[in-house]
């Protein structure tokens, strides 16, 4: 089917973006080209996240949707991949019989040959390609991003931790880090093509190891890379944030001042049970390092509830840790049962109801917090670097500060533009200001 026309619809975390754009990379480099209309489309493609239940059914649902648009159109191929299809497997068929293959995150090489070899039969006969590769990092495989000024850049695969409540290591497999060499030689190419910033991504991305560099090294050397103004990375786990990584973040302009450090939980009890392998004391000395040695630091992250076995005391302390670190702002979850992971075959002690009543508690007091935060930068200079025109202001560029927060501003700035301007209001999710000297 070289030539023919694929849509690609992602759903999930910014792993699961990077992933679209390898596909498409790797579909490109056979002759097949991208389009945004699935009505138009020869290949529907749906890259999934499997990390809550409620995005798998979801993904399933637009699965049936895309499914109605094939039977209108019997020529169309449909195919599932990611997380979802490696979860699920040959379950998907069942579910949904219109699918003519189901590709895991390891498999993506194979799609080419799997469109090219002709109609596949769907529903039992339907190609199912899950095969976990402890070696594949998708060499030779060039991404094929939009134009923009954020650019994400995987430098690892897999996950080592086996979190009880998490399903990746399952869906994602073991640890293995690309090469510097290679992470290098395409934040530079991304660089000449005049991206501003690179988001470096893995599971646990602070885990990072390719034999000569660590994480922090590879920092330190993206830093040197002309063109590139600011350096993310997401996400790490607590255990992994060493002096080494906070000395390349201090002494490094260009490593944006902010982090997204998961919590999940402020019970010693329940992190246990969770097998996070920190205490919320190791936890809280970690980030009293972190804003020590960085000024002007940011810092969000990730908290759970209704985890099996938590008590009243044990979500209260959850929110007595919220209160003492002052997140500027947090993705807060009721838990979901994942099938497949350890936290799985565990009775729930948390009704539905107390689940929801305890993360409207936990979201009432982040959104406090956050405006509380973001307030501080009122009549302070920010860098914003401008992503495009904002949504409700015609004549207002939107972009983001250093510490990734959301600003707008009265001025019609180019894309990648930096501007530096002085906060005059805020809100609990963005910052408006106003350019130095007046624009």
């Amino acid at each position: 089917m070289s030539g023919s026309l694929v849509y690609i619809e992602s759903y999930g975390c910014q792993m699961n973006l990077a992933d679209s754009e390898l596909i498409a990379g790797c579909l490109g480099t056979h002759g097949y080209a991208l389009i945004d209309r699935p009505e138009e489309a020869d290949v529907l493609l749906v890259n999934t996240c499997a990390v809550r239940e409620r995005a798998e059914e979801r993904v399933i649902g637009r699965l049936a949707d895309l499914a109605s648009l094939k039977a209108r159109r019997p020529g169309v191929r449909l195919g599932v991949c990611g997380c979802v299809a490696q979860h699920l497997k040959s379950e998907l068929l069942a579910r949904i019989p219109a699918l003519d293959f189901v590709v895991g995150p390891d498999s993506y090489r194979s799609l080419p040959h799997l469109l090219a070899n002709g109609r596949q039969e769907s529903g039992p006969s339907a190609a199912v390609r899950v095969q976990l590769d402890r070696t594949e990092i998708y060499s030779g495989i060039t991404p094929r991003r939009s134009e923009g000024v954020r650019a994400w850049v995987t430098i690892m695969r897999g996950c080592d931790r086996f979190c009880t409540f998490c399903i990746v290591p399952f869906v994602r497999g073991r640890e293995r880090s690309r090469p510097a060499a290679e992470v290098l030689a395409e934040v530079r190419a991304l660089a000449r093509r005049g991206f501003k910033e690179v988001v470096f991504l893995g599971q646990t991305v602070t885990s990072y190891r390719d034999g000569q560099l660590d994480f922090a090294g590879l920092l330190e050397q993206a830093a040197e890379i002309e063109g590139i103004r600011r350096i993310r990375f997401t996400s790490p786990h607590p255990c992994d944030i060493t002096s080494d990584l906070i000395r390349s973040m201090a002494r490094n302009p260009k490593v944006a001042p902010q982090i997204h450090l998961p919590l999940q939980s402020g019970s010693d009890a329940i992190l246990e049970r969770m097998n996070r392998s920190y205490t919320v004391s190791q936890y809280l000395r970690t980030v009293d390092a972190l804003r020590r040695s960085i000024a002007d630091l940011a810092i969000t992250t990730d908290v759970i509830v209704g985890f099996p076995g938590e008590t009243e005391n044990d979500f209260r302390a959850t929110l007595a840790v919220m209160k003492e670190v002052e997140f500027d702002g947090a993705f807060m979850f009721r838990y979901s049962p994942r099938k497949g992971t350890k936290a799985f075959a565990w009775k729930e002690t948390v009704t539905e109801e107390e689940k929801r009543a305890r993360l409207s508690e936990v979201i009432t007091l982040q959104e406090a917090i956050s405006l509380r935060q973001n307030r501080k930068w009122v009549g302070r200079e920010v860098e914003i670097l401008v992503e495009g025109p904002a949504r409700r202001q015609p004549h207002w560029s939107s972009g983001k500060t250093a510490q990734f927060k959301a600003a707008v501003v009265p001025a019609r700035a180019a894309l990648g533009e930096l501007v530096r301007a002085t906060v005059v209001r805020a809100t609990a999710h963005s910052l408006i200001a106003e350019p130095v000297g007046g624009g």
